[in-house]
């Protein structure tokens, strides 16, 4: 089954670089589950300092609170902005 955590940032300083950085590395030390296929970053192209994060997991279970990942980076972000966190499951 094919499923997404969404984790939207609104990160209180104009340093989205410096963020996105640090997203990258949290994420590395984090590290990737094995039935993680793959992480996006994307900019708000309107809100320069509004970053959304996707973790696209492919697994037998769906973790609809979240998973360890997406709920530690959720935890570490808190400190850099207002932050929400959702899960989404693919449509056949």
């Amino acid at each position: 089954m094919k499923w997404m955590e969404v984790i939207k940032l609104r990160i209180a300083e104009k340093s989205s670089e410096f963020i996105e950085q640090n997203v990258e590395r949290l994420i590395q030390e984090i590290g990737k589950s094995g039935s993680m296929k793959n992480i996006t970053l994307y900019h708000n192209a309107m809100v320069n300092n509004d970053l959304r994060i996707q973790l696209h997991w492919e697994s037998g279970k769906v973790e609809p609170q979240g998973s360890e990942t997406g709920l530690c980076l959720v935890h570490v972000l808190k400190e850099f902005g207002l932050t929400s966190h959702s899960t989404w499951v693919e449509e056949n």
